[in-house]
């Protein structure tokens, strides 16, 4: 090969290279730039909004995208019952058995039926120029423009795709001014989709923070990301909107409250009550067990008893009769879903009240399921409306609060009732698989806390006990491994377990954590465990009432105290 030919060789190897290598560049580039560079893929905005047919509209409420729609009809926007209830506005009940809406203002009760544009305050009729609600099936969905008569709301409605911008909740917001155009993001990232643009000017809100990256949501109501450098002038300003707010003001005593529950079971059983209360010091209010429901329509058994009554207000003390489903026979949780058997069972709740001049109606129903906690929750609104339009104080009895009874929603009956009371007893009931105490203190503490984060103290009495169990634990034949003794309990009262102890020779020690005296004592074979409530006992729950500011105290029940534990509560209520 000549020396012409190799250079020529030599050269084409050469620019080979080149090219190679420029092409080796680009390669990397485009390498680098699908790796590391912003995406353009878009989001799929129905999917982003859940939108699966013409008239679902996007619900952005506040910073979040519900998974649930509104409804254009007719060119107007409709919520969803369930989402309204929950995030906006949870006055507002929708009775799915009888198609009627109804809406609890502190003096009045506005209805609405399915399908129509008139609605009722009282016995008022307004009309609306569109229809008020509508039925999808088992789904109920409310104009927004009715509910914001009743509601601090402000909402706008957008196209292309349809959605719907809820602002209910007002006060410190974080905003933000966007420095420049750019993409907002489903996720934290420049490879997630886009799901729109935010424009140089524009006023963001700022939900929060994902490394570099800010949450934010566009005034046109879409929820996502953007660089934190694309933004400036982030700032806390206070948001309002003008709105007359409903004062569910009702009944206030200017007293600490002594109650004391008086049982009755039946007629003759009031016979008892002049004798009991006149052992009693300081007590101010009474609760007689007079009411239950006798059957599933709203009709209810009455014990009521004018000269129990007329005695009571004599010696200075109000009379707030009990309703109660223990000794019922009907079933409250075939009533209150229905609009018109709780409206009957209102109705004659109050006729008594009247009737018999009482000052109070204490709620007592213990045996709501979660699948009528919607109703029940109405009940107590419809009463607080009856009750403070003749001036009747009304009370509601509840366990202290558990993942299983948070249905009973507290923070709702604060707002309607007058009183609120929290049974701080029967932490080891009957039904008990192992012995322990009614009402230890931490027991009692931890009750009044948890009540205290749904309603306020000067609202919240605390209910404590004037009895204890005595347990017995009998050997039986288990087999290895499972409990080798039966239980059985019985009740008794603060005057008889000195008594019960004496005659078993046994002796008690204080249980500082428990805040009881503690006894345990053999006989016939078996062991006997008791958790004494006395004095002693009852002052530990007393210090807790004082030290939270409570509206007072309710004790069950009247019969069972020692004579002397009026002195104490005494102490502590005045």
């Amino acid at each position: 090969m000549n020396k012409r030919a190799a250079r020529r060789r030599a050269l084409r190897i050469k620019r080979g290279l080149i090219l190679g290598s420029a092409l080796l560049l680009v390669i990397l580039i485009v390498f680098l730039i699908i790796r590391y560079g912003p995406s353009h893929e878009k989001a799929d905005l129905k999917k982003y909004f859940n939108l699966t047919s013409d008239n679902d509209v996007g619900v952005v409420w506040q910073g979040n995208v519900s998974e649930t729609v509104a409804k254009n009809y007719d060119g107007r926007i409709y919520v969803e019952y369930e989402f309204l209830k929950s995030y906006i506005n949870p006055i507002f009940y929708f009775d799915y058995n009888e198609n009627v809406m109804m809406y609890t203002l502190p003096t009045d009760i506005v209805s609405v039926e399915v399908g129509s544009r008139d609605y009722y305050i009282s016995k008022n009729k307004y009309t609306e120029e569109y229809t008020i609600l509508k039925t999808d099936a088992r789904t109920a969905y409310i104009a927004l423009d009715f509910v914001q008569k009743y509601t601090n709301l402000d909402y706008q409605a957008f196209e292309n795709p349809n959605r719907v911008l809820i602002t209910s909740e007002w006060g410190n917001t974080t905003l933000a001014d966007v420095r420049k155009n750019d993409d907002v993001r489903y996720l934290a990232g420049n490879k997630s989709p886009i799901v729109t643009k935010a424009n140089k000017g524009d006023v963001v809100w700022v939900l929060g923070d994902e490394g570099s990256w800010k949450k934010v949501r566009t005034p046109d109501g879409y929820v996502g990301y953007i660089p934190g450098g694309s933004l400036n002038r982030i700032r806390e300003e206070s948001l309002s909107r003008a709105f007359d707010e409903p004062q569910y003001t009702g009944i206030r005593k200017d007293k600490t409250i002594n109650m004391v529950w008086n049982q009755v079971t039946n007629k003759t059983a009031n016979g008892s009550f002049l004798k009991n209360i006149a052992s009693t010091k300081g007590v101010n209010v009474v609760g007689p067990t007079w009411f239950a429901l006798s059957d599933d329509e709203g009709n209810i058994r009455s014990l009521a008893d004018s000269e129990n009554v007329n005695y009571a207000h004599q010696v200075g003390m109000e009379v707030w009769a009990t309703v109660n489903d223990i000794d019922a026979d009907g079933d409250a949780n075939n009533v209150l879903p229905f609009t018109s058997k709780r409206q009957k069972l209102v109705n004659n709740i109050i006729s008594e009240a009247i009737q018999y001049n009482i000052d109070g109606i204490n709620i007592d129903l213990e045996l709501i399921k979660k699948d009528s906690a919607d109703g029940y929750i109405q009940f107590i609104r419809e009463m607080s409306v009856k009750c403070h339009n003749n001036g009747i104080v009304l009370s509601v009895d509840n366990y202290p609060p558990r993942n299983f009874n948070l249905f009973y929603n507290r923070k709702q009956q604060a707002v309607f009732a007058d009183y609120v009371i929290v049974m701080a007893y029967d932490e080891h009931n009957r039904t008990a698989e192992e012995a322990g105490s009614v009402s230890s203190i931490g027991y009692v503490r931890e009750s009044v806390e948890l009540t205290l984060m749904e309603v306020p103290p000067e609202k919240l009495i605390m209910g404590i006990p004037f009895y204890t169990r005595l347990w017995k634990e009998t050997p039986n034949n288990a087999a290895e491994g499972e409990k080798n003794y039966d239980l059985s309990v019985e009740t008794i009262g603060m005057r008889s377990t000195p008594k019960r102890l004496e005659a078993n020779g046994a002796t008690t020690e204080w249980l500082e954590d428990v805040g009881q005296y503690y006894a345990e004592f053999k006989h016939e074979g078996s062991t006997y465990k008791i958790w004494v409530e006395d004095e002693r006992s009852i002052e530990e729950k007393l210090k807790v009432m004082k030290e939270k500011g409570l509206a007072g105290v309710a004790s069950w029940k009247l019969g069972l105290e020692s004579e002397s534990i009026w002195d104490l509560i005494i102490k502590y209520v005045n």
